[in-house]
């Protein structure tokens, strides 16, 4: 055993530090001492639930996915980046062979490697290796704190940019205000959308992406009694074309609907939203099966699209954005935790909330002996 503490799930609700072997590295890999790493659903609800759909934890596994860190050692072939360098970390190493991978889609690998996603080991270590082209150095006016938000940027660059084609003067309309629903938003904004519709339930949220960008907010109604979920999202859009002078056609109606909360009843009102021949991108991971209106989709010939993690050239654009300032990634960092702090930053993140009642946007956690407050 060497030194290399590492933030282990090995059961639900049962998280423990354990000492890891530092990991050997090939020839093409470098080995990146982690310094920063956010909080993803995904790694709560391993932790709640010990599954995602297929996915299931049925052995210890090292939570995390969202880094960055700064190279210690490189493989004799790598020549993208050197010791010290500091890098924003894509967690999901391909085949690089299957046909996924070679028609430039290889998030779709069906051998992918990622981290935190079993039976693979995440992020959440001192130490992580990985292969070079997936280390991507940053600009020196990034933190390490925003080279760890790459991986969800990149996520919503991955659907707003890559999967929907957003063009400029468009208009947009994001269902959830979670991370990768602000995050879409941003992508939206920086790409030239003309209007950012942003929805959810919780004001609080919508008042953030409002000050984020957002150009516009909106809160569905709640349910009446004996309404099905179809009626109440029928009675939902009806409300969102009267408040917000919604259209089918023309200038006015929804080019882009992209959803990030999972919610049937987004789902349903976002295809009813979109205008005709209008395109919708699922991101968000709800309940498995869910109900939508298929005649509708067809007369109006919309676009129904997935969108999941990210490709080819997401992480590039992603920091090129950031880098550039037309996205900034800093305000969506709410609380900080240092690496024994990391079954804290877990239940703060749960809960949605510190015990000072801030809300919860994305918790960081800092690698072993990296102060919190060392960006």
């Amino acid at each position: 055993m060497s030194d290399n503490p590492s933030f282990v799930l090995r059961a639900v609700e049962d998280v423990v530090y354990e000492d890891r072997p530092i990991p050997d590295i090939f020839d093409d890999e470098v080995l990146v001492e982690v310094k920063k790493t956010g909080i993803c659903g995904s790694d709560v609800h391993y932790l709640t639930h010990g599954r995602i759909a297929d996915f299931v934890v049925e052995k210890p596994m090292v939570l995390g996915h969202e880094s960055s860190g700064i190279v210690s050692k490189v493989g004799k072939k790598v020549k993208n980046v050197k010791v010290g360098d500091r890098v924003a970390m894509e967690p999901g190493a391909t085949c690089r062979v299957c046909e996924d991978c070679k028609r430039g889609k290889y998030e779709l690998c069906p051998d992918i490697v990622f981290a935190a996603t079993p039976p693979y080991d995440g992020t959440l270590a001192r130490y992580y290796r990985i292969p070079s082209d997936l280390a991507y150095k940053l600009p020196d006016n990034l933190t390490l704190e925003d080279g760890a938000m790459m991986e969800p940027l990149s996520v919503a660059i991955h659907s707003v940019a890559n999967i929907a084609g957003l063009r400029s003067n468009q208009n947009v309309v994001v269902f959830g205000a979670g991370p990768v629903g602000l995050l879409c938003m941003a992508v939206a904004k920086a790409l030239g959308a003309s209007r950012v519709i942003a929805v959810d339930i919780v004001k609080e949220r919508l008042d953030f992406a409002k000050s984020y960008a957002a150009t516009e907010t909106y809160v569905p109604p709640p349910f009446q009694a004996g309404e099905s979920r179809i009626q109440y999202s029928q009675r939902n859009a009806q409300q969102m074309r009267d408040q917000l002078g919604i259209e089918d056609r023309g200038p006015k109606a929804i080019d882009l609907v992209v959803d990030a909360s999972g919610a049937e009843v987004s789902i349903q009102t976002g295809i009813l939203i979109a205008r005709t021949g209008g395109t919708y991108v699922q991101v968000g991971m709800g309940t498995p099966e869910v109900t939508i209106p298929i005649t509708l989709l067809l007369i109006k010939e919309i676009t129904f699209k997935g969108s999941f993690r990210y490709g080819p050239g997401d992480y590039a654009l992603a920091i090129a954005l950031a880098a550039q300032g037309k996205i900034d990634l800093k305000p969506l960092i709410t609380h900080r935790f240092a690496f024994n702090e990391a079954i804290e930053a877990f239940k703060t993140t749960k809960a949605g909330k510190s015990a000072d009642g801030k809300g919860v946007i994305k918790a960081v956690i800092s690698g072993p002996d990296v102060s919190p407050n060392d960006f």
